[in-house]
């Protein structure tokens, strides 16, 4: 696992862990993925089957995580692709934020 995977597992881990029904990947492009989970967070490989993918860059996702970026606006800019439920992805990117 890269480290950049490691540093997202660490930063995610407390905010999803009991907060997250259901499965969410994010996938860092060009980096790897992370699965969501009530659990938290955890490497994974991009090829994985969850509820919702949220894709996009580690700009993009480190500036939705400091609140620099709103995630809606990111997926209208083209910035964040989501595949999957788009009521799931809000429900995540709720979490991400909080």
């Amino acid at each position: 696992m890269s480290a950049l995977i490691q540093n997202y597992v660490e930063a995610l881990t407390p905010k999803v862990a009991g907060t997250l029904r259901g499965t969410a990947k994010l996938v860092i492009s060009g980096e790897g993925a992370v699965m969501l989970d009530e659990t938290g967070a955890r490497a994974c490989d991009v090829a994985d089957e969850a509820d919702v993918a949220l894709i996009a860059s580690d700009a993009v996702f480190r500036a939705i995580l400091s609140g620099d970026q709103n995630p809606v606006m990111a997926v209208m800019g083209g910035k964040l692709k989501v595949e999957g439920s788009a009521q799931r992805a809000l429900k995540v990117s709720g979490i991400l934020v909080g």
